[in-house]
């Protein structure tokens, strides 16, 4: 099949990232070659950047322990989560509001550290994201809540990978039973959401044209970037291929195998050439024209 031509990226004075983990940083516990150097060099040139991750389970502290561990070093600040991004929407429809949780511990505090109150009774809002203690009682009592007048908020609708032994049914799934259960909608704040992207933005303090969206995923780090009118990167060392760009009726502004191809330098001189097709197995990565 054809590959999709490729819009080149435009440059601007100053440029800062919004980086996805998964599937561009690390896969599973292993690093992935190249992403140490990338998130180094943007600290070593005070490139202004934010890993942003639809996973609402962990805190910022529990993510820099987690990327130190693979050898990323960064602070909290460095890290926007789809918690955080829920708890400071929520914070700004109803302060002081109760929600009951179906998630973990990055959720719970990302509401309390906004004013949220924990509730088994009578909730404001019910929240759904990731976690695996969850259970067909819990389940019931969101329903019950749903149905009594709570407003149903998913932190993401990221679904499962559908892979043998995975243990977790993606937070989508839990969505869309409570969707079937109580006839109501949910409201999805994490990726491609404008919500948690805008979020993430002004939390960098860049402006639009500023931003580089990274990602592996053209459903949502892609989407959401393009929607927003950012400028993206999409990366094929996550679930994203080369086959399959075709099936989408928006593209990403450049193609890389991996973070490592990411031309930084073209950000810095203004030099940027159109996007070319990332190199395949075994080929030579193409250098950028001077």
């Amino acid at each position: 099949m054809k590959e999709p031509k490729l819009n080149p990226l435009r440059t601007y004075r100053k440029t800062g990232f919004l980086i996805d983990m998964d599937g561009v940083i690390y896969r599973g516990a292993q690093v992935i070659p190249g992403a140490q150097k990338f998130i180094a060099t943007l600290k070593e040139r005070s490139i202004p950047f934010l890993f942003l991750t639809n996973n609402s389970r962990f805190t910022q502290r529990e993510m820099v322990i987690k990327l130190r561990r693979i050898g990323i070093k960064v602070e909290e600040h460095h890290i926007f989560t789809s918690a955080m991004a829920t708890a400071e929407f929520l914070a700004s429809q109803k302060p002081h509001g109760t929600a009951y949780v179906l998630g973990e511990g990055g959720l719970v505090f990302s509401l309390n550290e906004h004013g949220y109150a924990i509730a088994e009774h009578d909730p404001d809002y019910v929240v759904v994201g990731e976690g695996r203690s969850l259970t067909l009682e819990m389940v019931e009592r969101a329903i019950d809540f749903v149905l009594e007048g709570a407003k149903l908020i998913a932190t993401n609708l990221d679904p499962a990978p559908r892979i043998k032994g995975w243990m977790k049914p993606g937070t989508g799934a839990i969505i869309a039973m409570l969707e079937e259960a109580t006839g109501k909608k949910a409201f999805s704040v994490g990726k491609p959401s404008p919500v948690m992207m805008r979020a993430a933005r002004k939390y960098l303090q860049l402006e639009t044209a500023e931003t580089v969206m990274i990602g592996d995923t053209m459903e949502t780090d892609i989407l959401g970037g393009v929607q927003m009118g950012y400028r993206t990167i999409l990366v094929l060392s996550g679930s994203a291929t080369r086959a399959t760009l075709g099936n989408f009726a928006f593209r990403p502004d450049l193609l890389v195998n991996s973070i490592s191809d990411i031309p930084l330098e073209v950000f810095m001189k203004g030099d940027v050439p159109p996007a070319k097709r990332p190199a395949r197995r075994g080929e030579a990565p193409r250098r950028a024209r001077r």
